[in-house]
């Protein structure tokens, strides 16, 4: 057991920030997917983090955290990603959306694996329809920093901007695990995906207007 914790010694970085317009404002990392909030479902995914910070308004969670803010709120995914780093010690890190029902450890362990090549700074997953997920990736820890400082003032960056230039390995996402929730079509495919899935239908929360 030992030597598999020291092979996936990390940290991990969770942006649960953003306005969340396309669902009129709503608390998307606290919506309910087969029962359980989409950001404790992410957290249970990295749940072998040595340390996790997230990023955006504190709240309950399923285990402990580190609370931090991006600055300004509301700045932006380079923001977070600024003020997650802050907190993180580990040689690499797994950066994650708040909003990914379906990523599970297998996945956090396949991206982290890919980072085992010193030549890879960056494993990315890559959705369907051939978009890189820069939210569901694992990054060495060193790099990252390095190509943010040089990006300069984070509010309103590009996250690509400071992605681009990492040397990455793109892996293909074959279990859906990338799959986030940005509109309420999203939000109820999940649930209805969770619910063929396992027969939960716990999902009373909050329904579109």
């Amino acid at each position: 057991m030992g030597r598999t914790m020291e092979r996936y010694a990390y940290d991990a970085v969770v942006l649960a920030g953003g306005a969340a317009r396309r669902l009129g404002g709503e608390d998307k990392p606290g919506l309910v997917v087969g029962g359980v909030p989409l950001l404790d479902r992410v957290l249970g995914a990295c749940g072998d983090a040595r340390v996790t910070v997230v990023v955006g308004p504190e709240r309950a969670t399923v285990r402990a955290v580190r609370w931090v803010r991006e600055e300004p709120a509301g700045g932006g995914p380079v923001a977070g990603l600024a003020a997650g780093l802050a907190g993180v010690r580990a040689e690499r890190i797994l950066l994650l959306a708040a909003d990914l029902p379906f990523l599970d450890a297998a996945t956090v362990h396949r991206l982290l694996d890919a980072l085992d090549d010193p030549d890879v700074d960056a494993a990315v997953l890559v959705d369907a329809d051939g978009r890189d997920q820069l939210l569901t990736a694992a990054y060495r820890t060193a790099p990252l920093r390095t190509a943010l400082a040089a990006v300069g003032e984070p509010d309103g960056a590009r996250l690509r901007a400071v992605t681009g230039a990492l040397r990455t390995r793109r892996l293909a996402d074959t279990a859906g695990a990338a799959v986030d929730c940005d509109t309420w079509d999203d939000v109820e495919r999940a649930r209805e995906r969770v619910r063929k899935r396992t027969g939960n239908d716990a999902d009373t929360q909050v329904t579109p207007p």
